[in-house]
């Protein structure tokens, strides 16, 4: 046992201190040192950019060469990765609830980030996987895909959440009867445009003030543009807290049809269709999607890192409980779906790669920092708009891309090493 022990915390330290993460320590260290540095927003928008159609058109260049079986599995695995992230936001709400000591309104619009998944921590895993020595480990074709899928549930969760609570009497400040502050008579909190936050990170929502942080990544992802306050109040008004009536054209749209979304399925079916003509671009010698890749996503890290820095200023008020759940829960549900992940290994009787298992598990214990935060403008303007990035941005995800993913590749082997998979088809997972 010692002796595994120690094979484990090596192996850790070792992949604590690759490249790719020395780049998210450099970015987290400029606000530490006051270093008078800002990275150019139009830089950031573009590496997003170009990451996700990079892993998109790869991962749909691969998706083309699977069996008919392999596919049948890749969907089987996404309609499980579905489903398990959409439990995660559940749980994710209850613990919350009960131990963080959140307002009702926050816990839920929080457990819709962490049901949801996050494009860069995914980006930075595989990274990792890519540059380990002396070969990559190896990940089936289709987990860009599972990416895409795996990033709705959590906006469907905050919404049925949401939904729920005003159907139950929250107020229109987000309060429910029983919480500091409940008024059943108070006025919607969107009294003028500046309420719902502005493109520049800024607005108030039940009393929580946003900071400068929050344009770094919802102004980056998300151009549905401010809802005006009167529209805001209106739609309110007429769901009257319907899960069905609060759904709406716009709410689908930011839903489905996000920037990160499109990117990404444009990139899968490009790369899809093109392989199945016989085209591949994204070869091993290919100079733009292929050797770019790692510096672009250097960058990028560097980028994380200084933002990570800056969303821990806004952790002040919301308490230890609160910080302990950002960094103990990815490790919970990190774990959950490397175990289903290999139940469902067994039962198709298909052993999957490390890689397939370590994606995966970043997939559960992420949290989104775009997808969900722009849903959140639209739709959910009674909760704060820092607690929840703080948490996903600050802490989660400085947690997964540091400690958190060579943690993960562990787990990850030590369940296929005790209770491995004995192929009962031909083929690779």
């Amino acid at each position: 046992m010692p002796e595994m022990f120690h094979t484990f915390l090596n192996n850790v330290l070792h992949n604590l201190f690759k490249p790719l993460l020395l780049f998210f320590y450099m970015g987290f260290s400029v606000p530490l040192l006051k270093i008078p540095f800002e990275f150019p927003h139009v830089l950031y928008q573009g590496l997003t950019m170009y990451l996700l159609i990079a892993i998109g058109w790869k991962g749909g260049e691969e998706l083309a060469e699977l069996s008919a079986a392999e596919f049948a599995h890749a969907g089987g695995f996404m309609l499980i990765g579905f489903i398990t992230n959409f439990f995660i936001g559940i749980l994710a709400y209850i613990i919350l609830r009960h131990f963080a000591k959140l307002r009702q309104i926050d816990a839920a619009t929080v457990a819709g980030y962490y049901g949801s998944d996050s494009a860069g921590t995914f980006v930075t895993a595989r990274g990792v996987l890519d540059n380990t020595k002396p070969d990559p480990i190896g990940y089936a074709a289709y987990m860009p895909v599972m990416l895409a899928v795996m990033e709705i549930p959590g906006c469907l969760v905050a919404l049925f959440l949401v939904s729920r609570l005003r159907r139950n009497g929250m107020d229109r400040r987000g309060n429910m009867p029983g919480e500091p502050g409940y008024d059943p008579h108070a006025l919607p909190d969107v009294g003028d445009g500046e309420s719902e936050g502005n493109g520049n990170g800024h607005g108030s929502h039940g009393g929580a003030q946003g900071h400068g942080g929050t344009a770094v990544v919802v102004k980056a992802q998300s151009t549905s543009g401010t809802v005006s306050a009167a529209h805001t109040k209106k739609k309110l008004e007429e769901s009257n807290g319907s899960f069905v009536s609060f759904i709406n054209w716009e709410l689908l749209h930011e839903v489905f049809l996000n920037p990160g979304l499109f990117l990404l399925f444009g990139g899968i079916i490009i790369g899809y269709v093109g392989r199945l003509q016989g085209t591949e671009i994204t070869a091993a010698d290919d100079p733009l999607f292929v050797a770019l890749f790692q510096g672009a996503l250097c960058l990028f890290l560097l980028e994380m890192g200084m933002t990570a820095c800056k969303r821990l200023r806004d952790l002040k008020s919301a308490g230890w409980r609160f910080v302990v759940y950002a960094l103990v829960a990815p490790n919970i549900f990190a774990t959950a779906g490397i175990f289903i992940a290999h139940g469902y290994s067994k039962m198709l009787g298909l052993p999957f790669e490390l890689g397939t298992y370590v994606l995966f598990s970043v997939l559960c214990g992420a949290a989104s920092y775009i997808a969900v935060p722009a849903v959140q403008r639209l739709a959910i303007p009674e909760a704060s708009p820092t607690l929840p990035l703080a948490a996903s941005l600050g802490v989660t995800f400085s947690y997964n891309v540091t400690i958190g993913i060579p943690i993960y590749m562990e787990i990850a082997r030590a369940v296929m090493n005790n209770f491995p998979v004995h192929a009962a088809v031909t083929g690779g997972g």
